[in-house]
């Protein structure tokens, strides 16, 4: 069915294809004082919190703006002006955290792996006993350049050991894969609301650990990027201290529900889990190949390699499956040439199967032989 009749499938990290009960809950006006929305917003702080099981120890911020205004306000409040932090990096979103901390005038350190590697916690555990200097290690719980997870238990308790403070982007990886704050030591993990909890883009949120939070008074390098100043106003009054998006916030109030009655997190990387594991089997039948090896795979987004067959052309192949009514996504490695293709939102086993057969019937057309990429 084409994009004439419905919207397209968005195969893609976000912003995703949402529940007909989540758009239903924008189609009002609301409010920014309003008792009823204030409590809405209440409500989805301590769902966040409840989704990590933290709230005996962790404070919901929420912030207006995508999931890098998230991770901006998070650095910039957490981190005090003579701090220094250690990023991890494979992928896009570590990098942009050097430019964000660039920005806000912190001193940085990195540690780079490959897009397909992950980091290894003994390297970080030398790291860390090599220069004392470093206050905070930065990590991307999923990295979506290229769909790795990474050993975000394995490097808190290397953080922990050293008494070194971790902050999480769980972008990508919030509510489908667990990150308990009872088993893992955080002391913030960022996140927004267009990704696992299938609710639609506009705000981010952090989860910080409360006792760290009361001592960051004046470090933000922005007003608006405040989450100190954010969180002592909303505890005061329960608002906004700026205009929110309140039909964003509502709409993921109504995604978040129907996230609990649906199973939780549990159920959530079940049915993404199967996602991807039909994706990929169904793609490895066509010949494509995937760049990570399966133990590393997320269930979030996959990254395949270009096909070899110089009748391939990635504009054509995106057009005609968006025509088609399904939407993919570029790839953004360094590498190797590839493209993405998601397993999250509110989509089943029905549409990733109506994808492949979509993406088959396109490489025929367009006389392609297989998905096989160029020997390495």
């Amino acid at each position: 069915m084409s994009t004439a009749h419905r919207d397209p499938w968005l195969l893609t990290p976000g912003p995703l294809t949402t529940s007909a009960e989540t758009k239903q809950a924008m189609l009002h006006d609301w409010g920014s004082r309003d008792a009823t929305f204030i409590e809405t917003n209440a409500r989805v702080r301590r769902s966040l919190l409840k989704i990590a099981n933290a709230e005996a120890t962790h404070v919901c911020v929420p912030v207006q703006g995508s999931g890098t205004f998230a991770v901006e306000a998070t650095l910039g409040t957490l981190i005090p002006k003579d701090g220094k932090a250690l990023i991890l990096i494979n992928g896009a979103y570590g990098q942009r955290m050097i430019k964000i901390l660039k920005y806000a005038g912190r001193a940085s350190a990195t540690y780079e792996t490959a897009e397909d590697t992950p980091p290894d916690p003994k390297h970080l555990d030398a790291l860390l006993s090599n220069d004392k200097a470093i206050t905070h290690v930065l990590a991307v719980h999923c990295e979506t350049t290229s769909g790795i997870l990474n050993p975000i238990e394995a490097i808190a308790e290397v953080c922990a050991k050293h008494g070194k403070s971790l902050i999480v982007d769980a972008m990508s990886a919030f509510g489908a894969i667990a990150l308990d704050a009872t088993k893992v030591q955080y002391d913030a993990i960022m996140a927004s609301s267009n990704k696992c909890l299938e609710g639609v883009p506009g705000m981010g949120f952090a989860l910080i650990r409360k006792s760290v939070l009361e001592g960051c008074k004046g470090n933000a390098h922005a007003l608006s990027l405040d989450l100190y100043d954010q969180w002592v106003a909303m505890e005061k009054n329960a608002q906004w201290r700026f205009t929110p998006p309140t039909h964003v916030i509502v709409a993921f109030d109504s995604a978040i529900q129907q996230f609990f009655a649906a199973g939780g997190i549990t159920e959530r990387y079940r049915r993404y889990k199967e996602n991807r594991d039909l994706l990929i089997s169904g793609m490895r039948a066509l010949g494509f190949e995937t760049l990570l090896p399966d133990h590393l795979q997320a269930p979030i987004i996959v990254t395949f390699k270009m096909p070899e067959d110089s009748k391939f052309d990635f504009e054509v192949f995106y057009d005609r499956l968006k025509d088609q009514g399904y939407v993919i996504y570029p790839g953004k490695l360094t590498v190797a040439p590839s493209f993405r293709i998601g397993c999250i939102g509110a989509i089943g086993t029905e549409q990733i199967n109506g994808a492949l057969r979509v993406i088959e019937s396109v490489i025929q057309d367009m006389g392609v032989r297989d998905g096989r990429p160029a020997a390495a």
